[in-house]
């Protein structure tokens, strides 16, 4: 039975981030499971000056609300600039549930050339790595986030911008995100992976220019 459990334990949470308005607004997601049923409403609270000058750098915060219209998790992100040239300012979201009691943190790794995170929890200990790859602007595949250990030897799950066509791909700024983990895995960081599955939205919108030129 522990050997069945273990072949399973991989679950795809499908986070199906349709974005109903684009960038320039505040964003609205909708996240599902497998069997296509809603899980959460996730909305953006934000203001106009902060989304036309920072674009897809701006700080944000997003509610998470179940079927019920409560909100279950709070994603807040300061304005970062997340850059190579910028090493001490890099992307940062805390994960709070429920709303002003933090249970962990998605922090950006300066790395010359790959997008690196780490999964905190709300000790702030580091208990995951998050690893993309060198180019994100794929065509005509999915674009992985591989969930490690922290020494990166053991891969525990993926987030994963799935291709959706080349038409929308370059004309709109609806994604598909999967999130695969563990079942077993604790609860909180589960929901903190969530919210990286968000700061990855904000991550991808920097190639879009890149994906229309492939």
């Amino acid at each position: 039975m522990d050997l069945l459990k273990t072949h399973f334990c991989n679950r795809l949470f499908y986070c199906a981030v349709a974005v109903i308005l684009g960038w320039e607004t505040c964003n609205k997601y909708l996240v599902k499971n497998t069997l296509g049923q809603q899980v959460f409403f996730v909305a953006e609270e934000n203001d106009c000056c902060n989304r036309q000058f920072c674009g897809s750098l701006r700080s944000f915060i997003l509610h998470v609300q179940d079927n019920m219209g409560q909100e279950v998790i709070t994603l807040t992100r300061p304005l970062r600039c997340g850059g190579f040239c910028c090493p001490c300012c890099m992307q940062e979201l805390e994960v709070q549930a429920p709303s002003g009691t933090p249970i962990g943190y998605v922090v950006q790794n300066w790395h010359p050339y790959l997008p690196k995170f780490t999964i905190q929890n709300e000790r702030r200990e580091a208990v995951l790595k998050l690893v993309g790859p060198c180019c994100s602007c794929k065509c005509c595949s999915d674009v992985n986030f591989e969930i490690l250990s922290m020494d990166e030897s053991i891969n525990l799950g993926r987030i994963s911008k799935q291709w959706t066509g080349f038409l929308r791909e370059a004309f709109t700024d609806a994604d598909n995100f999967g999130i695969k983990f563990p079942m077993d895995l604790d609860v909180k960081i589960k929901a903190v992976l969530l919210g990286a599955c968000f700061l990855i939205v904000s991550y991808s919108l920097n190639a879009r220019f890149c994906q229309m030129l492939l």
